[in-house]
């Protein structure tokens, strides 16, 4: 292929809007410096854009004016590019599923390794870590959807773990009432057998604060099968951790869940 610029359009032809250094390299037979020019010039065309280094956006016309396609699109060949798995959730998956509150103005993506965030164009990526062994004990197809675009597919949580990632992570989902509305609107959608498998991965006090808002909400099935795993436990914490001073919400101050073994040191506020 005679230039990057043609083997760009091929790409596109091809339904796949993306392509890494080696590719690139290779339509120019291994020409580093003519690599590194040609694809130069077509970021400073606003025809590719380089969300991380070694991968690259192809951009239609109808990219440009933000920065990049959704991130739909390009998230998944974007993380195999760095060796990890992942899955999408918080706000984004609580759209998916049926939060309508929930304006999903970041793409935040749970991920088994650090990764910075991206900001490329109007487009805006956060990610987030999960330690590996809990990150694979639930990250399988049970647990998992599939989010589409015109240009590809992402993998993204299922409502239970959108459920349990949306409190673990709480302070990256608009905090506790953010929360609250996520588990409100969509709490009823979580299967009852799925959600206490995926819960066993994750922290007691992330599990105990869910089945509280869902109890709170009448998702009363899903709430029941959480019930064990508050039972295991030896002491109670706030319902919102984020309080700066954990004692003053512990002294008797606040009202009490013995079931969730909750300190309730902050009301719940959503939308109806």
């Amino acid at each position: 292929m005679s230039s990057l610029e043609e083997f760009v359009d091929e790409r596109l032809v091809r339904g796949r809007a993306y392509f890494n250094r080696q590719e690139g390299l290779a339509a120019l037979g291994g020409d580093s410096a003519a690599f590194s020019a040609a694809n130069t010039r077509l970021i400073k065309k606003k025809r590719v854009a380089n969300p991380r280094h070694g991968f690259y956006l192809i951009l239609r016309p109808e990219d440009r004016v933000a920065g990049a396609p959704d991130p739909v699109g390009w998230i998944d060949p974007l993380i195999k590019h760095q060796g990890l798995d992942y899955r999408v959730s918080l706000l984004r998956a609580a759209a998916f599923h049926g939060s309508s509150h929930q304006a999903a103005m970041v793409f935040q993506v749970v991920a088994p390794g650090q990764l910075r965030d991206v900001e490329i164009g109007r487009h805006r990526l956060q990610f987030l870590f999960q330690a590996p062994g809990a990150f694979a004990q639930v990250n399988q197809p049970d647990f998992l959807d599939q989010m589409k675009s015109a240009s590809g597919f992402a993998k993204i949580a299922g409502v239970e773990l959108t459920l349990l990632d949306s409190i673990r992570y709480f302070h990256k989902a608009a905090g506790l009432n953010g929360v609250a509305q996520i588990v409100k609107d969509i709490g009823a959608k979580a299967r009852p057998r799925l959600l206490v498998r995926a819960a066993a991965a994750y922290e007691n006090t992330v599990v105990r604060r869910l089945g509280y808002l869902l109890e709170l909400f009448g998702h009363l099935r899903q709430a029941a099968v959480l019930e064990s795993f508050a039972a295991k436990a030896k002491s109670e914490v706030a319902l919102n951790p984020s309080v700066h001073s954990i004692a003053s919400s512990l002294d008797g101050l606040h009202g009490k869940d013995s079931k969730w073994k909750l300190v309730i040191n902050e009301p719940v506020e959503v939308d109806f």
